[in-house]
């Protein structure tokens, strides 16, 4: 494993993939890319919220964008589960409807050179996968590296 990216969001099983993921790539002398992504629905609420703080006199937010605000999360998600403990790392981020995430996973693990992806899958039936499709399997049939996927 020269380079891994891992699938980040804000639940304990991504916090548990993510620490070991870290061990693995540390054991590996790996690089780490962190991928996560907000729905464009999310993003305005973020957004919104961020500009009701400002008005209250909170600081001043109102050039926040995407990128700014998954990159925080990101930083703060990594930190929050390794601490100070923390290898080098770098973060790639989309704003996309959730029938998109794949391609998006796709897409940053291509540009940046991955050759292992960390992901949480969902378990879903066969009938939900067909009706809703399958982030983790798309991500599987698509890439050409190795795929790690902890079912949620």
């Amino acid at each position: 494993m020269k380079r891994a990216l891992v699938v980040i969001d804000d639940t304990d099983k991504h916090r548990e993939l993510f620490a070991e993921a870290v061990e693995i790539v540390r054991g590996t002398d790996a690089e780490l890319e962190l991928f996560s992504w907000v729905t464009p629905d999310e993003f305005e609420s973020d957004v919104e919220t961020l500009e009701a703080a400002e008005q209250a006199g909170g600081g001043t937010y109102s050039n926040a964008t995407a990128n700014d605000i998954v990159t925080n999360f990101a930083h703060e998600f990594a930190e929050a589960v390794c601490g100070s403990n923390l290898p080098q790392y770098d973060v790639s981020s989309a704003v996309t409807e959730d029938d998109a995430v794949a391609e998006h996973i796709l897409d940053a693990a291509r540009q940046s050179d991955c050759d292992h992806i960390f992901l949480v899958g969902r378990r879903r039936s066969p009938t939900g996968k067909v009706l809703f499709g399958d982030v983790a399997q798309e991500v599987i049939l698509n890439f050409d590296g190795n795929v790690t996927v902890s079912m949620s």
